[in-house]
């Protein structure tokens, strides 16, 4: 899906607004269901699936999901909101009309306006952990190459000429996986085209910074006769990683994949575990569209296959679930003819926003149990 272009990937970051574009997922599921009816999906016959983490935080929307389409839903999702696209057959004999709701997940934490932690009420101290886990897991390696080279590149001054200083562990070339710089933006290069040191060190070398550099920067961060660290000074722009990844499709590394060409933007967000799932979720959407296209038992099917992002407001004490929003990106609407639409999400917004949030159809979970349990026993008999 992304070019290795710094301005594509930048600007596709950008294109995912996330200010004014949350519905409270009370809200959000009965919209939902109402867009399905204003499609044709035919009440009673729709069969949801939602492809989402497994964490216990999104329980409450799974439960929201089956009272207002009156079933549970079937299971798309692995972990870290990975769409698991083998299901495709399976779900589409599971019901007439076809909806998929597909989310990563987020913790957002009010009293400070972090997000990636959320509250466990069920830990002994109710501790704030990384939320998603699994993405958290695998930005952390890259957090700490990033850091690292973020406390040993140096900005300094000699003799008018502004300098950068780097580790030589960050510019060692025969490593295989780590953060590698983008050299020819940084330093001046010799008639050759390569970096040529102005100082050799025991443990980094000192380079003449390019003009590139001066005017990322600008020329006041550089310091007379002070070493300075470069800190949050080292953009995105400036950087790669490289790493390797073992697992196939939808597999163990399946996710790291996702975010691995962005990750120089996800390490440098305010909120890194934000703008993870917010790539995680635009891979997944291009991915998955495209495999229901090809899919053959959804031909012929009403589909409705929607992604977003699910902000996990941590509870508090008395509360039993998250005050869970959705963050929709984008939808993919098949009809039975085959004809199909893409919804963006500005205007995917605008249609869930012009359906009503009363569902006449959704059902009384505690009254459908109570049906259950008053029911007459059923001997279950093993055939001879």
């Amino acid at each position: 899906m992304y070019s290795s272009s710094n301005v594509d990937m930048a600007s596709t970051i950008h294109s995912f607004k996330v200010e004014g574009m949350m519905l409270r997922y009370s809200l959000f599921v009965p919209k939902l269901y109402n867009f399905c009816k204003s499609l044709g999906f035919e009440p009673g016959k729709i069969m949801p699936s939602r492809a989402f983490c497994s964490d216990e935080s999104q329980g409450y929307p799974i439960i929201l999901i089956a009272k207002h389409f009156g079933t549970f839903p079937f299971n798309h999702g692995r972990v870290g909101g990975i769409v698991a696209t083998d299901r495709h057959g399976p779900h589409a004999h599971h019901g007439k009309d076809l909806v998929i709701i597909n989310a990563s997940h987020v913790g957002f934490d009010p009293t400070n306006n972090t997000f990636g932690i959320y509250r466990r009420l069920q830990t002994e101290g109710h501790e704030d952990t990384p939320t998603c886990g699994k993405v958290a897991h695998v930005v952390d390696w890259y957090l700490q190459e990033y850091n690292f080279a973020c406390e040993n590149i140096f900005l300094n001054k000699k003799k008018n000429k502004l300098l950068i200083t780097i580790d030589n562990q960050i510019l060692n070339s025969e490593k295989t996986e780590g953060l590698f710089l983008n050299m020819d933006r940084m330093v001046e290069l010799d008639k050759n085209g390569k970096p040529c040191p102005e100082e050799v060190h025991s443990i980094s070398r000192t380079f003449v910074a390019s003009d590139e550099l001066k005017s990322l920067l600008g020329k006041s961060a550089w310091k007379d006769s002070d070493m300075v660290p470069i800190g949050k000074m080292l953009k995105p722009e400036l950087f790669s990683f490289r790493r390797h990844i073992e697992g196939d499709v939808e597999g163990q590394g399946h996710l790291e994949i996702n975010l691995l060409n962005v990750m120089p933007w996800i390490v440098t967000s305010p909120a890194p575990l934000l703008t993870a799932a917010q790539v995680n979720t635009q891979v997944e959407f291009d991915r998955t569209f495209r495999t229901i296209i090809k899919e053959p038992n959804y031909r012929n099917k009403k589909i409705l296959y929607i992604s977003g992002i699910h902000i996990d407001i941590s509870p508090e004490v008395g509360q039993v679930f998250p005050l869970t929003k959705f963050l929709p990106w984008a939808a993919y609407i098949q009809q039975e003819d085959g004809s199909h639409t893409v919804l963006e999400q500005e205007e995917l917004m605008q249609k869930l926003n012009e359906q009503s949030d009363e569902n006449p159809d959704q059902i009384n979970l505690e009254d459908v149990i109570h049906i259950m349990e008053d029911a007459r026993e059923v001997k279950v008999v093993i055939p001879d």
